[in-house]
């Protein structure tokens, strides 16, 4: 009898393998970041097909095979359904899975991540908060969240100081819950500050290209 294992998670990617297979990255509650296989899921008329999109958030049916986790079943309770129409929130979307394929481990404690890359699809997906203010405090609170914030600058060099609500909504973005985070806007001038500061973070901590960031940067 063959043994399955239930979790929660969310597709980061997939990739189309052979005729009619496709590989997912999915980051899990419960075993943190995983590879499996999803059999057939490229057939016409697969139950599965849906369930092999990225951003797709439900619970997966898996078993282990001799180097991989297989998917058996999926039940997917949200698929961000906005994000598939429109196109520049669909490539902020995916610069957020790239952070968290980039941060994430296999066998690691990632419900934080996991929570914090949820909340901001769905913030993405309502009208009331900008774009650019979703992508700052996510690049800044999964810095937080594994443990590299520096601390907020307080020598910029040249460029002018940080004005006290910029420096606010950096402290609340670093402490708040993950919960909490979408609750708020700022005046054009934090926005443009958050955005340099959040800037400096990702090339300083993160340190790494994405490519959907420069796609999103070609297209905004």
């Amino acid at each position: 009898m063959q043994d399955f294992i239930i979790v929660t998670g969310m597709i980061l990617k997939q990739t189309p393998i052979g005729e009619y297979d496709r590989r997912i990255c999915l980051l899990t509650k419960e075993r943190g970041k995983i590879a499996a296989f999803v059999k057939g899921s490229r057939k016409p008329g697969s139950r599965l097909s849906s369930a092999t999109n990225p951003f797709s958030f439900g619970t997966f049916k898996l078993y282990e095979g001799r180097s991989s986790y297989n998917v058996s079943d999926a039940e997917i309770q949200n698929y961000f359904e906005p994000l598939r129409t429109d196109y520049i929130g669909a490539y902020y979307g995916m610069y957020f899975a790239e952070i968290a394929d980039y941060y994430t481990r296999e066998n690691n404690d990632e419900r934080q991540m996991l929570k914090l890359l949820y909340q901001s699809l769905r913030a993405l997906c309502a009208p009331s908060i900008p774009n650019e203010l979703v992508r700052y405090i996510y690049e800044i609170k999964s810095i937080a969240v594994n443990g590299e914030f520096p601390g907020v600058r307080r020598d910029r060099g040249p460029q002018p100081q940080l004005l006290e609500s910029t420096v606010y909504t950096l402290e609340y973005i670093v402490s708040s819950s993950v919960e909490k985070l979408y609750t708020f806007t700022v005046t054009p001038s934090v926005l443009a500050q958050l955005g340099e500061e959040a800037e400096w973070y990702c090339d300083k901590i993160i340190g790494h290209e994405f490519k959907s960031l420069e796609i999103l940067k070609s297209l905004c």
